[in-house]
């Protein structure tokens, strides 16, 4: 394996849903989906899922364990599948989309097993673990056609997610603590940020803001936008043409509401911003149509007062 790369091999029903949580991990090289387990020498999607191969589908992970461990990669597992049910996963049913985790090592086999027992004794379930935990045998790569389909088909991946009934399943046994956030923010920052929220137009604190500065991530404090790309647009909320850094925001399909949109979501915290559109005056053509509940704002000569010197170059 190039470079020490290490591989990760796991079930857990429908492959499509298996692939994005990993993927945006560093130290994530390659992630493949296919099938494994069976009988079956190049068996095809029809094939595994007529229950004749022996075959689960799965992923297989390459991955380089200086940058993230095979414990995170479990984690992040657990927290995609129910891992009390026996038949299959949600609306997928049968023995192809049961959960394994198939080790490539003694070491593996030992982490898994001591992660799924942790699992276990947690409470988090009331019902019994039944995700197995067996060797990796040859795994054999799906049709183009299933390799990212997340990327490939977003509108019909999210559908699946919210319809299968994962999505829900994630939510209500992984939601993160909020606690804390409910008693730093206030009433509409919080429903913004953590319920994908959105405030009213024409009656939020920057939708006619000009001042210079930059605006930041209310949850976590990351520079998101600047006021040298914003501008109005008319629709009584900030609007900017680009963020600082591309990297500062991350983009997801959002077909709630009957539509179909892309939201805008921040990179570090994982709060909702608002949601980006093609009918911007900027080069890009973007409108970044955001919540001011989102946003503080820190004024050009606060920057380096309030530990964001080095954004002071955007005003020069």
């Amino acid at each position: 394996m190039k470079n020490n790369y290490e591989l990760a091999t796991f079930a857990g029903g429908c492959f499509w849903c298996l692939v994005s949580p990993f993927e945006e991990k560093d130290g994530i090289i390659q992630i493949v989906s296919g099938y494994t387990g069976g009988h079956k020498e190049n068996p095809t999607y029809k094939e595994v899922c007529s229950e004749t191969t022996g075959h689960y589908e799965a992923v297989q992970i390459t991955y380089d364990p200086e940058k993230i461990s095979y414990n995170e990669l479990l984690n992040i597992y657990w927290q995609l599948i129910d891992p009390t049910d026996p038949g299959g996963q949600f609306h997928d049913r049968g023995q192809s989309y049961q959960t394994v985790i198939f080790f490539h090592s003694d070491e593996q086999r030992i982490l898994a097993e001591k992660s799924k027992l942790e699992l276990q004794n947690s409470g988090k379930f009331n019902k019994p673990i039944m995700t197995n935990i067996i060797p990796a045998s040859r795994f054999y790569v799906a049709e183009e056609y299933h390799q990212n389909y997340h990327s490939k088909n977003p509108f019909r991946y999210e559908l699946y997610k919210k319809g299968s009934g994962r999505e829900k399943f994630f939510k209500h046994y992984w939601s993160k603590d909020n606690s804390q956030l409910k008693e730093r923010l206030n009433e509409m920052q919080f429903h913004v940020t953590q319920e994908n929220g959105t405030e009213p137009p024409f009656n939020n604190e920057y939708w006619n803001h000009t001042e210079e500065g930059i605006y930041v991530d209310v949850v976590s404090g990351q520079p998101l936008f600047s006021s040298k790309e914003k501008y109005d647009s008319g629709c009584g909320w900030p609007s900017f043409t680009k963020p600082i850094m591309s990297a500062s925001v991350k983009e997801k399909l959002d077909v709630s509401h009957n539509m179909t949109r892309t939201e805008v979501r921040s990179a570090e915290a994982d709060s909702h911003l608002g949601h980006v559109f093609e009918d911007g005056p900027g080069e890009n053509g973007l409108r970044y149509c955001i919540n001011s509940a989102a946003l503080k704002f820190i004024k050009k000569e606060d920057l380096e007062k309030e530990g964001y010197g080095d954004f002071k170059i955007l005003f020069k």
